[in-house]
């Protein structure tokens, strides 16, 4: 990763034998007393987010972005990852000391949008991108931050231009020609060119698919050694952990599903203070070498201490302190939380899980359409989908079966037809007292970071439900390998 030997090294020797805190402590040495430079600094600050050490990547990036010369795109990385974390008023503050050309610079506009569209101010941020166009007529990514914003319509002067960029999106990098693919689509579906939006979909999946390929037989592999250790029966021969306490309430369930939904439902509670895809059990985990049962023995066997999982719960919820600085309890719907749902729900003997459920196609048809800013490479492709979902279904089988008391399985199309018995099942399950504002989350101005922000700024509407039906043709993949 870098140039010389330093602690870098040395940290990532540490996480090959399971030692995540000596890691960490590593590379705060390095931060601390290593040779300066943008990127050793860039190395810690990339290495301690993956690990879960949030406020030292962010101590590192700052240091890259601060660095001279300081460039607009160093420092628009840093406040990307601050508004990750949570920290959008101050990753704006820096955007505010800028000069006013790299202020208005198309690229700060843009980033002002997003931060815009998360707080629920759609009509502002439609209008940051607006003036960033005005700068940069073909800027792709402005068109795509608009395209998402929009509905378009036959003859939409907004459409025209955004076609006409396509005449020169080839000297863009991969990742961009592919969010401009997906804009395109979902133009095209806002005017029901459905079969030519595809043809724009399956341009940009096509892209992002050669960039990272989706191991459908190394997931499937996985999955079956994580779930053919853990039962009921197995359980009895890790030690108990004697955790007490929880802060985070764990909702799962497939992109598109409803996960954000109930995130907005709980976070509108009074007990609640925020959620996130926070992913910071995946680290908490890294001592038990491969998350599997194999592994969580081998972990027990090997830690000195007298309670090994209650320290993986307790070295998370250190994390959880980290990324939400507020107190009170968050909702954690981090993707792939399955994968080490055995480890979870043992470590945390407190922590309840709601699983949401959808119409199989409805959520193919969503993940394949949504343009994941986090790699999800199972969403494109239409086959990839349903062999990433068959995974998933054994996993919320097994799961269910070993812990049926803490895991509660809601319907996205009961949750939209029912939503006061569900919602209050929902509440319930976490131990919460029901609050009428539950039913009132679409008023929160709490920030939203996923691809549904639009959709759940709105009152609970059956109206997604069997959107797949227009798009049976496109689907027909999808349920070959789905079904068969």
């Amino acid at each position: 990763m870098v140039s010389n030997r330093s602690l870098i090294f040395d940290a990532l020797f540490a996480l090959e034998r399971g030692e995540r805190s000596h890691a960490a402590d590593l590379l705060q040495q390095e931060l601390n007393s290593g040779p300066g430079g943008t990127g050793r600094w860039g190395n810690i600050a990339k290495l301690a987010e993956k690990i879960g050490e949030l406020d030292l990547a962010i101590d590192a990036s700052r240091r890259v972005a601060l660095s001279e010369p300081i460039t607009l795109g160093g420092l628009l990385k840093h406040c990307g990852l601050l508004a990750q974390m949570g920290r959008s008023e101050e990753a704006l503050g820096y955007l505010d000391r800028l000069p006013a050309n790299a202020k208005n610079h198309p690229a700060s506009l843009h980033f002002r949008s997003t931060i815009a569209s998360e707080e629920g101010d759609f009509e502002k941020a439609e209008a940051l991108l607006r003036d960033a166009l005005k700068i940069e007529p073909s800027e792709p990514q402005a068109w795509f931050g608009l395209a998402m914003a929009k509905t378009f319509a036959a003859g939409d002067p907004d459409f025209e231009a955004l076609a006409s960029v396509e005449d020169h999106i080839g000297s863009y990098d991969p990742l961009t020609q592919s969010r401009y693919h997906y804009a395109m689509g979902k133009a095209l579906v806002d005017m029901d060119d459905i079969e030519q939006a595809f043809v724009y979909y399956d341009r940009g999946a096509r892209i992002r698919r050669q960039a990272e390929p989706y191991d459908y037989q190394l997931e499937a592999e996985q999955a079956r050694r994580l779930t053919e250790g853990f039962s009921k029966k197995s359980l009895e021969a890790l030690k108990p952990s004697q955790f007490k306490g929880q802060r985070a309430l764990f909702v799962h369930g497939l992109p598109r599903s409803g996960t954000t939904l109930v995130e907005s439902i709980l976070a509108s509670h009074s007990e609640v203070g925020d959620g996130a895809e926070i992913n910071l059990f995946h680290p908490a985990t890294i001592p038990t070498f491969d998350r599997t049962f194999d592994g969580a023995l081998q972990y027990q066997t090997q830690t000195t201490g007298p309670d090994p999982f209650g320290a993986l719960a307790a070295d998370y919820h250190r994390m959880l302190d980290m990324r939400f600085r507020q107190p009170g309890l968050v909702v954690d719907k981090t993707l792939n939380q399955s994968m080490v749902m055995g480890l979870a729900l043992h470590s945390m003997p407190e922590a309840r899980v709601v699983w949401l459920r959808r119409n199989p196609e409805d959520v193919a048809l969503s993940s394949y359409r949504a343009f994941f800013t986090s790699s999800v490479p199972w969403s494109w492709s239409m086959e990839d989908i349903a062999r990433h979902m068959k995974i998933e279904d054994a996993l919320h089988d097994h799961w269910t079966h070993v812990f049926p008391d803490r895991i509660l399985t809601v319907t996205y199309e009961d949750l939209v037809r029912v939503p006061e018995e569900r919602i209050a099942a929902i509440v319930n399950h976490f131990g919460l007292q029901d609050e009428p504002q539950t039913r009132e989350f679409h008023m929160s101005k709490r920030k939203i970071r996923t691809a549904s922000v639009k959709q759940v700024r709105a009152p609970i509407s059956s109206e997604a439900i069997g959107k797949a039906a227009r798009f049976s043709d496109q689907l027909a993949p999808f349920r070959e390998a789905y079904f068969t």
